[in-house]
């Protein structure tokens, strides 16, 4: 049973008795709706405003707050807990999840683009813009083994937290004018249509589960052993390969979503080319 009044005397893990505690937020006890109900609606309204960015309260906190039984608590906790708005872990307490950035499959997207429609500031720290020449990358575009690439590695920050670790590969017979942007808040895509005069229009995308490196954990800010998105891309404008791109994308700040209405929805599943980072 997880309704209840709050008890009388409030105790800590050493069976110390805690003042009473006056109830700052006040619930409809009169109106049938289950009071975690409530609470989980204060809580989400709260941490839509960004209430607890630094700290989110303990279950003894939020007894006080609301007058009812740490039981009721944990129960509107529960569920903050099963729509990824929290994180508890043991001996560090609750933490509130940062909002994930969702993007739309089926489509080449425009992180940059993705990520100022859904409020959030995109920036990117360019870790290189040069010209180089790679065997892989060159296979995957159908160029020669020594022809000339241009290599765009960037740090994506969502927010100012480091999000995705982007490496982008281009022929750098269509591609030579990037090399002058400044990408720090431009989208790639952006430049090749304006600088290039490429547009890409057609492609794949790779989407798997990885376990990132030792650079990638530190770059993106990582625990070891835990895991991330490995994404592969071939972006194309008719027959000619534009952009060979594989990169790293935390898992706990990015979601993919699939949106379908009527008809058939079908899914294949392929081995992605194999990279290096």
């Amino acid at each position: 049973m997880v309704e209840g009044r709050a008890e009388t005397a409030l105790t800590n893990s050493s069976g110390t008795s805690l003042p009473s505690v006056e109830p700052t937020t006040r619930l409809n006890r009169r109106s049938g709706e289950p009071l975690w109900v409530q609470i989980l609606a204060d809580l989400q309204s709260r941490l839509d405003t960004g209430e607890f960015e630094e700290r989110f309260p303990s279950d003894i906190e939020l007894t006080g707050r609301y007058n009812v039984s740490r039981q009721t608590v944990r129960e509107a906790v529960r569920r903050l807990q099963q729509d990824g708005r929290l994180e508890r872990s043991r001996g560090r307490g609750t933490f509130v999840r940062p909002r994930s950035l969702e993007q739309t499959l089926g489509t080449i997207y425009s992180l940059y683009r993705s990520a100022e429609e859904q409020g959030f500031v995109q920036e990117s720290l360019v870790r290189y813009l040069e010209e180089r020449t790679d065997p892989v990358a060159a296979a995957a575009l159908g160029c020669r083994s020594d022809e000339p690439l241009v290599y765009l590695e960037r740090l994506r920050l969502i927010d100012s937290s480091p999000v995705v670790l982007d490496c982008s590969w281009l022929p750098k017979s269509i591609a030579a004018p990037i090399l002058e942007s400044d990408f720090h808040r431009t989208a790639l895509y952006i430049e090749l249509e304006t600088r290039c005069a490429i547009r890409p229009d057609s492609g794949w995308e790779h989407v798997t589960p990885v376990m990132p490196s030792a650079v990638q954990r530190e770059l993106l800010g990582l625990r070891p052993r835990v895991p991330a998105y490995g994404v592969e891309r071939l972006a194309c404008q008719g027959d000619l390969k534009v952009e060979w791109r594989h990169g790293v994308v935390r898992a706990d700040r990015f979601a993919f979503v699939t949106r379908w209405s009527g008809g058939r929805v079908g899914a294949s599943f392929e081995t992605p080319t194999t990279w290096k980072q």
